[in-house]
């Protein structure tokens, strides 16, 4: 019995399955799995190089874990839980983390003291120190560096008064490839280009060309420009289009309309209207759990479809509102339709364990969304709490009482944006997740388990495990036979939390 079989057998029984409902089948593999290839796609233009995307959630994604994300491969959701302006501010941080060309340089005045300078640095929670220097005409007249910022005794003086003038330039059409071969002759590290009037048109700095040419960073997921991929969340409605007006304006790769329910008209519309007025931003809605549902969101323009209505471990939705459908159904119907439209579906929430990522994916999801499986990591907002002997991270539901009352976005994706603290009806709560450390030592274990899966099954790649996958339909023995039993844990595995 094939896949197609077995869930028309499920649908005839009236059953809708999740994760603990099953598990793949084994088959012939030549396939080593350290050798499978695990590219995949968020939307229809933006790639995965491993398929896992962090959660838009406001204690799990921002720029430092976005950041991480991207060197890893994949994408990191910002989101939308602070203002429009800070929202966009978080991306430019992750855009602006390195660079091939940096057609749009931040620039101070050459009659601007240091101390505003520093001022502007720590209101923007800059991470680097070079800046072109230009005049009130506008031309490049010199460039502040690091050193420039170490040696200075005093932070009064003018920038002119400090900032290097021997200045090493190129024209604006400069190729990486030459400003690497220029930059390396005479030993520069900063490469401003200018045209014939000495206007400043873009900047190269010497450890993005050497990264770029050298290939050491061949692994991460970058754009055009060389730059870091993002995404963010936004709503529905005005606050969207004020939105994704600022996060275009910091190159934004992919919005994600982020509601509980994506089929819905505020969402159909907005998706409609960001299409219209950009037309080559790439836009993932949802969330959605049924096919009719995300057939009418490719129909509206949607680049990529988001599968998931209550299955987290921090979402009440199902219990309040008593709608859902289990996640490994709910995948598997929608991406039916999504794969007649060439459209990506993300497997967003109800994952417990690594193994549950080649299961989502099996059943015809692109790429899976993780919240409290990334909570923990040191990267996730959020500070340290020490309890009952081990340290924890704070994490809680977009739906939580707590985020609600906070943020009218958590308001506005529950459809409570005009709801008094006293009315509001919380769909998720507030808790703690064990503190797990580095974010690219979880990632390791979680894409380890992933192409162990794919090692079993016989699949090389990503579409070669949504093609041969079939299902075991397991009962509650089964699944506790699944799990260590009969014995005492005296040492937690780093890939298995346990009762945890």
């Amino acid at each position: 019995m094939g896949k197609k079989e077995f869930f028309e057998q499920m649908k005839a029984l009236g059953l809708a399955l999740t994760y603990n409902d099953v598990r793949l089948k084994t088959s012939y593999s030549s396939v080593m799995p350290d050798s499978a290839n695990i590219e995949s796609r968020f939307s229809k233009n933006i790639p995965l190089k491993m398929p896992i995307v962090s959660a838009a959630m406001d204690t799990v994604t921002e720029s430092e874990l976005a950041i991480e994300m991207a060197k890893l491969g994949s994408l990191g959701i910002i989101h939308k839980n602070m203002s429009p302006a800070d929202q966009a501010k978080q991306v430019s941080r992750v855009k602006r983390h390195l660079n091939g060309l940096i057609d749009s340089p931040l620039l101070v005045y050459d009659d601007q003291t240091m101390q505003e300078v520093l001022e502007m640095r720590e209101k923007l929670n800059l991470s680097f120190h070079t800046f072109p220097v230009i005049n009130r005409q506008g031309k490049l007249v010199g460039i502040l560096t690091e050193n420039d910022f170490d040696f200075c005794s005093n932070y009064s003086l003018h920038v002119q008064e400090v900032m290097s003038n021997q200045l090493l330039t190129a024209p604006e059409n400069t190729s990486v490839a030459e400003a690497y071969k220029l930059m390396l002759s005479r030993k520069k590290k900063v490469l401003p280009l200018v045209d014939f009037q000495g206007f400043l048109k873009g900047m190269y700095i010497f450890s993005d060309v050497k990264r770029i040419i050298t290939g050491s960073s061949s692994s991460y997921n970058v754009d055009a420009r060389g730059q870091l991929r993002v995404g963010a969340a936004i709503g529905v409605k005005n606050d969207a289009l004020e939105r994704t007006k600022a996060l275009v304006q910091e190159n934004i790769d992919v919005v994600v309309i982020d509601t509980a329910h994506g089929d819905s008209l505020a969402v159909l519309e907005t998706l409609k209207e960001i299409k219209s007025l950009y037309p080559n931003l790439d836009v993932v809605a949802g969330n959605v759990s049924e096919p009719e549902s995300a057939l009418r969101l490719i129909q509206a323009g949607a680049d990529g479809i988001k599968i998931g209505q209550g299955p987290g471990s921090i979402c009440t939705t199902r219990i309040i509102a008593g709608i859902g459908c289990p996640q490994v159904t709910a995948v598997y119907n929608c991406s039916q339709i999504a794969q007649q439209y060439n459209v990506p579906i993300c497997a967003d929430g109800g994952l417990s364990y690594s193994g549950d990522i080649p299961i989502a994916i099996g059943v015809g999801a692109d790429c899976v969304m993780m919240g409290r499986m990334l909570a923990g990591t040191k990267e996730a907002p959020g500070d340290l709490v020490f309890r009952d002997g081990r340290q924890w991270k704070s994490y809680r539901g977009m739906g939580s009482i707590g985020a609600m009352q906070e943020h009218k976005g958590s308001r506005d994706r529950y459809n409570q944006r005009d709801a008094s603290k006293d009315s509001m009806i919380p769909e998720g709560v507030e808790g703690l997740v064990p503190y797990q450390g580095e974010l690219k030592e979880v990632i390791k274990q979680y894409i380890g388990g992933l192409k162990r899966g794919m090692g079993y099954v016989g699949a090389g790649s990503i579409p070669e495990l949504k093609e041969k996958s079939d299902l075991h339909r397991i009962s509650p023995a089964g699944q506790a036979e699944s799990h260590p039993h009969n014995i005492f844990i005296t040492k937690e595995s780093p890939n298995y939390p346990g009762s945890v």
